[in-house]
């Protein structure tokens, strides 16, 4: 993998520690950003007589704080996380993530598409950069960074964290972003790896890959092995701490 050292441009993620972990995701009723709210509501109003189970709100992570790993998705699908209430459950971008976890040693238990499903992450949390679900599962670059305060103060707020997973060019920007380094000298491309700004002790991994969708799956954009090699790379790099 490609590496690319990074070197702050302005002060390390800012102090944006939470207390818990409920923080890190807006509250139900979000009107941060009107376009996502809108959205939302009219699913709310959609589904009110024949899916009245449906998450239908801002997707808190899942997984523990004192993970070391965060993977980094860009949304909620409307049909997944939006129906779920937990990060890539329900879609098939969820079967190759939770597929390749399970391979590399983050997960237990068997993934069924469902919140209760009783799947464990193992020193692996999961969360989006824009907590609702977009229109088109497409949030513009306004919103991104209307939601990206969450990210930074989930990043902040993990004490053992060692390795990034950016699945995508947006997650990867507002990974980049959150650090207050240059994207133009931090270039995203699958497979690349870099390294960021951490504590006195130790620096921080943030690994690339193409997200896990099922359009980079089905043009082979993106294959199976791409994608548990990744995770197969983060598995080597935590196992030498």
């Amino acid at each position: 993998m490609k590496r690319h050292a990074v070197v702050a441009d302005s002060p390390p993620i800012a102090a944006l520690l939470l207390e818990t972990p409920e923080l890190d995701c807006p509250p139900p009723d979000c009107q941060l950003f009107p376009r996502l709210a809108a959205f939302r509501q009219a699913n709310i109003q959609a589904n009110r007589g024949t899916n009245p189970s449906w998450h239908n709100a801002p997707v808190a992570s899942f997984g523990r704080l004192d993970a070391s790993l965060l993977v980094v998705g860009l949304a909620p699908g409307l049909k997944g996380a939006n129906r779920t209430g937990r990060p890539f459950t329900g879609d098939y971008a969820g079967d190759l993530l939770y597929a390749g976890l399970n391979k590399s040693g983050f997960s237990t238990g068997t993934y069924d598409a469902r919140a209760d499903d009783g799947l464990r992450l193992i020193d692996c949390r999961i969360t989006n950069v824009v907590r609702c679900v977009p229109p088109e599962n497409k949030p513009l670059g306004a919103e991104t960074a209307a939601c990206r305060p969450f990210l930074t103060a989930e990043i902040a707020a993990m004490p053992n964290l060692r390795v990034l997973m950016a699945l995508g060019k947006v997650a990867h920007d507002a990974v980049i972003r959150s650090f207050g380094v240059k994207l133009k000298n931090h270039p995203f491309g699958h497979g690349a790896v870099h390294t960021l700004p951490g504590g006195p002790a130790v620096n921080l991994t943030l690994a690339d890959s193409y997200h896990c969708s099922r359009y980079n799956t089905q043009t082979h954009r993106l294959t199976e092995k791409m994608f548990f090699d990744v995770l197969a790379e983060i598995r080597g790099v935590l196992d030498r701490f």
